[in-house]
């Protein structure tokens, strides 16, 4: 299946130098080419591409904020393709693909589709086994109640998370994380033996987590459940979990059954 893309940068002669070096992969199909943001954010809702090859510095509208324009929709995979070596934080902080250096490096370009294919090949899965449940919740209810979650299905979450916090970039072993507290628009990520700050939504955080292991027990905490090493009830059909590092968790009423798990 090909890969469809959209390059853009404001420079011609960038745009036509990374379209040279991807007429190595036959499987890169560029359906277009952008010279502004404000041109990417149009192209990019109306084609709906797979991949967009996205220039940082642009006049007016910037690489950063294309992937902010296009938010609403659900937006392709981005690649930053830039000269500047400082933007490569918040490239990261975007969730990008990889971040490449102008010239690009041929070897670094294969390397980067080739993490390219893994997202789409694992987004495809989540597709169709979506459109599958769906198809059987209208025909036959019962099996998807009954239906028991495929191993593979694990691999389309986060293993590491890139968590920027007082100027560094750490990546943090998701099975090491105890639990997750949202603070706004921001997440605590405690691990233990450290805490992290994470810019980002509860509702996007849950996305990349595997929820077989990860559950809410409140409205603003995540838990690792594997994990909690002891469960205490409280007042009021509330109760709290102690975790590994001896860290306690209040369950609210609304999430009883989650602590079902653990009492036989």
């Amino acid at each position: 299946m090909s890969i469809r893309t959209i390059l853009v940068d404001d420079e011609k002669l960038a745009i036509q130098g990374l379209q040279l070096r991807l007429e190595a992969f036959p499987d890169v199909e560029i359906i277009d080419t952008c010279a502004n943001g404000r041109e990417a954010i149009r192209k990019i809702k109306t084609e709906k591409p797979d991949l967009v090859f996205l220039d940082i510095q642009m006049p007016g509208f910037d690489g950063f904020s294309v992937v902010k324009g296009v938010m609403e929709i659900e937006p392709p995979l981005f690649v930053f393709v830039t000269a500047y070596q400082e933007h490569a934080i918040r490239a990261f902080e975007a969730n990008a693909v990889n971040y490449l250096m102008k010239p690009v490096d041929v070897d670094k370009l294969a390397d980067t589709l080739d993490r390219v294919r893994t997202r789409l090949a694992e987004k495809r899965s989540a597709e169709e086994a979506e459109k599958l449940k769906t198809v059987l919740a209208e025909v036959a209810p019962d099996a998807v109640e009954n239906m028991p979650e495929d191993d593979e299905s694990a691999g389309r979450y986060e293993k590491l998370i890139n968590i920027k916090d007082r100027g560094q970039i750490f990546r943090v072993d998701v099975d090491k994380i105890e639990h997750i507290e949202a603070a706004g628009d921001y997440m605590c990520i405690y691990t233990g033996d450290n805490s992290l700050i994470l810019r980002e939504t509860m509702k996007d955080l849950e996305r990349r987590l595997d929820p077989r292991t990860f559950q809410r027990v409140h409205r603003s905490t995540i838990v690792n459940l594997d994990l909690v090493r002891q469960v205490k009830p409280h007042t009021n059909g509330e109760c709290f979990l102690v975790l590994e590092s001896g860290a306690q968790v209040k369950v609210s009423r609304s999430y009883r059954d989650v602590v079902a798990r653990f009492v036989h």
